[in-house]
C-alpha cells in the first residue's frame, strides 16, 4: 500500500488559496463515497498522521446503515481505524459552488484495523500482487453507462430523461446520435473540463441505446489500481456535475424496465514488466494465456455475480438481445457474449467483460476477475469454443439471473475465501444479507397493484 507524501498536499494547497474544504472520501463495499468535509487547516495533519474513521464506515448498508453482524460496530466498539491520502488524488472539485478539493484515502493495512481488511481497495491490490508475483501485469480500463435524468419525476412519478439544450426531451433511443450528444452539449463540456482538472483520461462519449442514456470511455491503463481508483472517481465526478446542472446520473442496472440497462465494462489484458501485451497475437482468438483467463473467469463466475451484479435491481438488466450477456460465453468482435474479444491489432488484443452492471464497486469487480484470471491461468482451464453468431440463441450454461442465487453461490464458495479474503468476505456478505433482508421485507407499489384487490 503506497501513500501520498505531505509535499503534494503542500503544493496544492500554495496553488490553490481559494480552496477552504476538503472532501475527504473512501469507498465502501457498495462503491459509495463516504467521509467527510474538511477545512484546508486540517489538510497537513491527515497527511502526516493519517485520519480517524469508525470502524463502521466499511460495514453500512446502501442506505447507511449499520450492518451490525458485520463485526465491524459494536463488538469492536466502533473503533477509530486510521486512513491515510492516496496518491494523485487531491483535486479541485470543479463544479462547487464555493472552491473545494477532494482527497481520497484508504484504510492504513495495521493503523486501520479492524476495518483494513472490509476495504474494497485492499481486495484489489491483493488480487493484482498475486499476478504481479507471476510475472504478469494487469492492465485494465473503465466504461461505465448512465442515465441523465432530470431530478423533477413526471406526472406518474417516474424519473425521467433530461430536457435537453433544445427544450425537448428524448422518447427514443436514437442511438450513437451526434445530435443528441450536441443536445447535452453545456453537461459534457462541464464533465470533460472537470475529468481534465482531475487528470482522468476520459475520451470518447456515446448516446447509448435508450432515451438519455450515455457512456464514456477512459483509457487503458498499465496499472489497474490506477485505472479503476480513476473509475470511482470518474463516477463520483459524473454525479456532481450532473447535480451543477440541476440534473441526476443514474448509475442504477435498470432504471426502467422497458429500457435498455446500464453496465460497466472492464476491459483486461496482461502484460510483462515492459508492458508488452501476453495476449497479443495475429489470431483474434488470442493466445492460450488469454484463452486460459477467459476459462478461468466461466469457472468462477457463479461464485462472483453477486459482485458484478450486488443489488436486487442488478437482476432486471438480464434479458434476451438486451446487450447484456445472459449465459456463460465468450466470443471474438461479439457483443452478445459475457466475455468478448474485440478485434484490432495484435497488440491491442485484450477481454471485454461485459456482465457488471453499472451498480457494481469497480474495486470488487475487478479483483474477481483478477482473482479468477488467476485461476484460470494457474489451471490452464480452457473456455471451450467461441460462439459464432447470435450468442443468445445457442445452449450456453445460462447465468443465475436472482440475487438469491448469486448471494448464496458466493458465500459457498471457498474459492472466493481464497482470492478475495474470508474477513472481506464476512463483511460484505453481513451487508447483502442485511440489504436482502430489508428489500424483500419491504411492501410497496407492485404488491398493491398485484395482489391487494385479487389475493
Amino acid at each position: 500500500m503506497q501513500f501520498a507524501q505531505i509535499d503534494e498536499a503542500q503544493d496544492f494547497l500554495e496553488k490553490n488559496p481559494q480552496v477552504r474544504s476538503i472532501e475527504l472520501m473512501l469507498f465502501d463495499a457498495n462503491g459509495i463515497p463516504r467521509g467527510k468535509l474538511l477545512h484546508r487547516d486540517e489538510l497537513l495533519a491527515i497527511y502526516q498522521n493519517g485520519r480517524a474513521l469508525p470502524s463502521s464506515i466499511l460495514a453500512l448498508t446502501i442506505n447507511g446503515e449499520d450492518v451490525e453482524s458485520s463485526g465491524l460496530v459494536w463488538e469492536v466498539a466502533d473503533a477509530d481505524c486510521w486512513a491515510y491520502p492516496l496518491p494523485d488524488s487531491l483535486c479541485l472539485q470543479t463544479w462547487r459552488n464555493v472552491p473545494t478539493a477532494q482527497l481520497q484515502v484508504s484504510m492504513h493495512p495495521e493503523r486501520g484495523l479492524p476495518a483494513a481488511p472490509a476495504d474494497p481497495r485492499h481486495v484489489l491490490i491483493r488480487a493484482i500482487d498475486r499476478l504481479k508475483a507471476e510475472g504478469y501485469h494487469p492492465v485494465m480500463a473503465v466504461e461505465l453507462e448512465f442515465y441523465l435524468l432530470d431530478k423533477q419525476r413526471d406526472a406518474n412519478g417516474r424519473p425521467q430523461a433530461a430536457l435537453q439544450s433544445n427544450g425537448v426531451r428524448p422518447q427514443v433511443p436514437q442511438v450513437y446520435g451526434v445530435y443528441e450528444l450536441e443536445q447535452l452539449q453545456p453537461f459534457l463540456d462541464d464533465l470533460y473540463a472537470a475529468c481534465e482538472a482531475q487528470g482522468l483520461p476520459v475520451r470518447t462519449a456515446i448516446s447509448e441505446f435508450a432515451p438519455g442514456q450515455l457512456e464514456l470511455t477512459l483509457e487503458h491503463r498499465f496499472d489497474a489500481l490506477q485505472a479503476i481508483d480513476e473509475g470511482v472517481r470518474y463516477k463520483r465526478l459524473v454525479k456532481g456535475v450532473a447535480n451543477r446542472h440541476g440534473l441526476q446520473a443514474c448509475f442504477m442496472a435498470k432504471p426502467f424496465a422497458d429500457l435498455s440497462g446500464s453496465g460497466l465494462h472492464l476491459h483486461v489484458s496482461l502484460a510483462d514488466e515492459q508492458g508488452n501485451n501476453l495476449y497479443a497475437s495475429d489470431d483474434q482468438h488470442g493466445t492460450d494465456l488469454l484463452k486460459h483467463s477467459i476459462g478461468g473467469m466461466m469457472a468462477t463466475l457463479n461464485d462472483t455475480l453477486a459482485l458484478f451484479c450486488p443489488n436486487a435491481n442488478s437482476y432486471r438488466r438480464f434479458a434476451t438481445n438486451s446487450y447484456a450477456p445472459l449465459a456463460k460465453s465468450w466470443g471474438v468482435n461479439n457483443r452478445t457474449v459475457s466475455f468478448r474479444v474485440p478485434s484490432g491489432p495484435a497488440n491491442s488484443r485484450h477481454i471485454e467483460h461485459r456482465i457488471c452492471g453499472a451498480d457494481a464497486n469497480p474495486y470488487l469487480a475487478a479483483a474477481a476477475i483478477l482473482g479468477s484470471i488467476h485461476k484460470g491461468i494457474q489451471e490452464q482451464i480452457d473456455p471451450g469454443p467461441a460462439v459464432v453468431g447470435n450468442g443468445y440463441e445457442q445452449n450456453h450454461e445460462a447465468l443465475a439471473t436472482d440475487w438469491l442465487t448469486a448471494l448464496r453461490s458466493l458465500e459457498a464458495s471457498d474459492w472466493a475465501k481464497t482470492a478475495l479474503g474470508e474477513e472481506f468476505l464476512k463483511v460484505y456478505l453481513a451487508i447483502k444479507w442485511q440489504e436482502f433482508s430489508q428489500f424483500m421485507g419491504e411492501v410497496g407499489q407492485q404488491d398493491w397493484r398485484w395482489y391487494l384487490t385479487h389475493a
